[in-house]
């Protein structure tokens, strides 16, 4: 191999390491057991969701908490969302003066948000501190629902993780035996439903962890739920709770939230829509009630059936927003 050949070859080697090396943006950390933030799902732009996500957790939180102390560094949130088009190569200027001006000030407090690598695809992991995740999630979304006001484009959906456990089912029995406690066991009781997804895991199969957890007492793992109070009761239509459990790789993140049903799965596109027109039920008495009654029976076989498509998608697939494994 002549020389010149030789130095070829190297080049196009260190242009394919450098490629590989740059293809998957990653954040200075990954999500592990021991976290608590959100989980926020996209459809493909991860970068711009997490600028949106800044915005959108530094707005509601200003709220709850009041301004965050370090607020006089960058809040990585730059301007609002419906600028983020025009502003989208900003956002790596952005991150960097932070970090220069994190260094130059030998902060040592870390940030209310950091967005770290959650491990998947069309996923980013948002990781709190000093703050309620759920209760900052569920702010969000009410104030969405009731304004109807758009304030993001490519976030998807917004999952608080209060708990994190190593994604083995023994882990994960064990410690939702514990975790589950505050809502579920004597006197407390609710009516609840489990939401459950697994990324990049191939060894949590959704049958086996739903049956765990929400089965019958004779199940070879018992009844998570039944055994804290019998008189917790799975209901798909209303549930008073959601139960989310999010496996990612080697990381089970979980949460106990309210109205997710209402707030469309958590939703922030779908939540701000306005809600179908219900039928005007004087215009349905003039109907004959045999035509009314078959009508009333199949558009409640289409719901159900619709709902029951909603199967989890296969792994690696990008998340829509609406994936099912609810149970």
């Amino acid at each position: 191999m002549s020389e010149a050949q030789s130095e070829t070859r190297k080049r196009s080697k260190k242009h394919y390491a450098a490629g590989h090396h740059n293809k998957r943006w990653k954040g200075s950390r990954e999500l592990e057991v021991g976290m608590q933030g959100i989980l926020i799902t996209c459809n493909m732009n991860e970068r711009k969701c997490t600028a949106e996500a800044f915005n959108l957790l530094n707005e509601y939180a200003d709220q709850l908490y009041g301004p965050e102390k370090s607020s006089q560094l960058s809040d990585n949130n730059g301007s609002s969302a419906e600028e983020e088009d025009a502003e989208e190569e900003d956002v790596d200027v952005a991150l960097k003066k932070e970090v220069a001006q994190l260094q130059a000030s030998g902060a040592k407090q870390e940030r209310r948000f950091q967005a770290l690598d959650s491990g998947a695809n069309n996923v980013i992991f948002i990781r709190t501190q000093n703050l309620e995740s759920d209760k900052l999630v569920h702010h969000i979304l009410a104030d969405l629902h009731t304004t109807k006001k758009k304030k993001s484009r490519v976030i998807l959906r917004m999952l608080p993780v209060t708990g994190t456990c190593k994604a083995f089912q023994e882990d994960m029995l064990k410690y939702l035996t514990t975790f589950l406690e505050p809502w579920f066991k004597a006197p407390n009781c609710a009516t609840y439903q489990i939401a459950f997804k697994a990324r990049n895991s191939s060894h949590n199969k959704r049958e086996e962890i739903i049956k765990s957890i929400a089965g019958t007492p004779d199940t070879i793992l018992g009844c998570l739920v039944g055994k804290l109070n019998p008189k917790n009761k799975v209901d798909l239509t209303n549930p008073e709770l959601t139960i989310i459990v999010e496996v990612i790789k080697a990381v089970c993140c979980i949460s106990v939230v309210k109205d997710y049903t209402l707030y469309r799965k958590y939703n922030v596109q779908e939540v701000v829509k306005e809600e179908a027109a219900k039928p005007d039920p004087a215009k349905a008495d003039t109907d004959a009630t045999g035509q009314k009654e078959k009508d009333d029976g199949e558009a409640t076989g289409e719901t159900k059936e619709d709902e029951d498509k909603n199967v989890s998608p296969s792994e690696g697939e990008v998340d829509k927003g609406e994936e099912g494994g609810d149970i």
